[in-house]
């Protein structure tokens, strides 16, 4: 059979009309991709995303993502500034503060907690670059939203990492949000671009172990025991019952409520729990989590334990309290102990939560009279920025920062901070994600972190060693009054 050959002028032409019908597949769905970021972009960086167009995404200050954090992003936006400028004289790298700034219902960060992380971490950012702890390299601050419950993290994490080589030279990312799924998604990615990183309220158990992570905050099991505790040591409450809630993505509220479970019984004190835990399910549609605790007040009646572990949000707890409040049992007084995340409840709802006779006890994660109550255990050159009439005050002066998270995200801007110094022994260029991460560890002893929160050093699976768990009780006037200081495992302090 004879072969069909085409003639060379018709081979050339099918040639490039495939190539560029090649090139137009490529070229087409980049172009709408451009034009979509175009029209979407917010600022450098920063994008609107979902249906409620989000803006989400890094930002060195020039971009504020909520009007109320207009003040303290224009403090960062200043010293990032002066930090650009002076360097030529002096070198710098960036460190970013991650979560979710921009947030709805659904969120179990306020915004007065959010605010005061930012005040905090900009305090950290101060302190090293011009302040007492002044050191070199410098520290440029980023602000990394990931939306509201961290739905856009994938995003605001690849811009972060693209920054890793480019003329921001980031190197740790803290912050991090609260102990759930998207976050610990977020976190893993991070980890393995070789980032450095430091959670500052991120306290779920399982979150552990990851590369180059640490955390400057007790964990849930450090809480829990911490909890049992103080009831055996300093009450006589023996009787109690776990209430929790089972979403799935809710790591904060699994790991809590186990690990009372397994802290709180003792034969031989008689501390025992009366029933199975009952548990709801925030994460069923149209709030129906509500309707289940209406049904919780009625068991409790019937079990009548004296304290109620609630391992739920603190956006949880306030519509538990209500439900208990409209118990039959009136005669039974129930005491209410709960985890750190009571801490973003606002003034408002902290008020209302004292409104319904119930004693509301929590473990929290930093209160600024702890140093007052245990100064061997907090540093006081750290913990007076926090006091009445100190810098933050100064700074800020028409915001209460009544809920610890300050101190917290200062404390976990401050240890990238150290590791920061402790890396550039080598030369500025010497510092790294990587090497910041081989820091965590040598911070120990004399090189431990001296936080507002508590002294900080890290065992090898990130978490800090023996950290000091304030024990907080609410109040009519809205705020947490600090009980007890205790530490992780519920070991009281040393000495004592």
């Amino acid at each position: 059979m004879r072969r069909l050959e085409w003639p060379l002028h018709i081979v050339r032409r099918v040639v490039i009309g495939v190539v560029v019908v090649a090139v137009l597949m490529v070229a087409v769905p980049l172009g709408i991709r451009w034009l979509d970021d175009t029209l979407a972009r917010c600022d450098d960086g920063v994008v609107k995303r979902g249906e409620n167009e989000e803006c989400v995404g890094v930002t060195d200050g020039s971009f504020h993502f909520a009007d109320h954090l207009a003040t303290v992003v224009k403090k960062i936006k200043e010293e990032n500034d002066e930090v650009s400028k002076e360097a030529e004289k002096e070198p710098y790298v960036s460190v970013a503060y991650l979560t979710s700034f921009t947030l709805t219902n659904d969120d179990s960060n306020s915004e007065d907690s959010v605010r005061h992380e930012l005040e905090g971490a900009y305090l950290a950012q101060y302190r090293h670059n011009r302040g007492d702890l002044a050191s070199s390299p410098k520290i440029r601050l980023l602000i990394a939203n990931t939306g509201s419950s961290s739905a856009h993290w994938r995003y605001t994490v690849n811009e972060l990492i693209e920054r890793k080589d480019s003329a921001d030279k980031l190197v740790a990312v803290t912050g991090l949000g609260p102990s759930t799924v998207p976050n610990l998604e977020a976190l893993t990615e991070l980890s393995k671009s070789g980032l450095a990183t430091v959670a500052s309220t991120m306290t779920a158990t399982n979150i552990q172990g990851i590369s180059g992570f640490v955390r400057v905050s007790p964990t849930n099991v450090d809480e829990a025991y911490a909890a049992a505790a103080y009831l055996k040591r300093s009450t006589d409450l023996r009787t109690a019952v776990v209430v929790q809630d089972a979403a799935t993505t809710n790591l904060y509220a699994a790991t809590l409520g186990t690990a009372f479970t397994e802290a709180f019984p003792d034969k031989k004190t008689g501390h025992r729990l009366v029933a199975e835990r009952m548990t709801f399910d925030s994460s069923v549609p149209g709030g129906a989590w509500k309707n289940e605790l209406r049904y919780f007040p009625a068991q409790l009646c019937d079990t009548r334990p004296q304290v109620i572990y609630f391992a739920g949000r603190g956006r949880h707890l306030t519509n538990f309290l209500d439900s208990l409040a409209n118990r039959s049992c009136t005669d039974h007084t129930f005491t209410v102990l709960a985890g750190d995340d009571t801490s973003n409840l606002d003034r408002e709802q902290i008020a209302h939560a004292v409104e319904n006779d119930v004693t509301v006890l929590f473990t929290g994660l930093a209160h600024r009279d702890m140093w007052r109550a245990d100064p061997g255990r907090v540093s006081e050159r750290s913990a007076r920025y926090f006091q009445q009439g100190g810098q933050l005050d100064k700074w800020f002066p028409n915001d209460d920062r009544y809920d610890g998270q300050d101190l917290m995200a200062h404390d976990a801007v401050l240890t990238a901070a150290e590791g920061i110094r402790m890396a550039a022994i080598g030369g500025p260029d010497s510092v790294t994600g990587i090497t910041v991460r081989r820091m965590f560890h040598q911070m120990n002893g004399p090189q431990q972190v001296a936080g507002a929160s508590g002294f900080i050093s890290f065992q090898n699976n990130g978490n800090p060693r023996n950290k000091a768990v304030p024990i907080l009780s609410l109040n009519a006037q809205g705020r947490a009054e600090l009980v007890e200081v205790s530490s992780a495992q519920g070991k009281p302090p040393e000495g004592r």
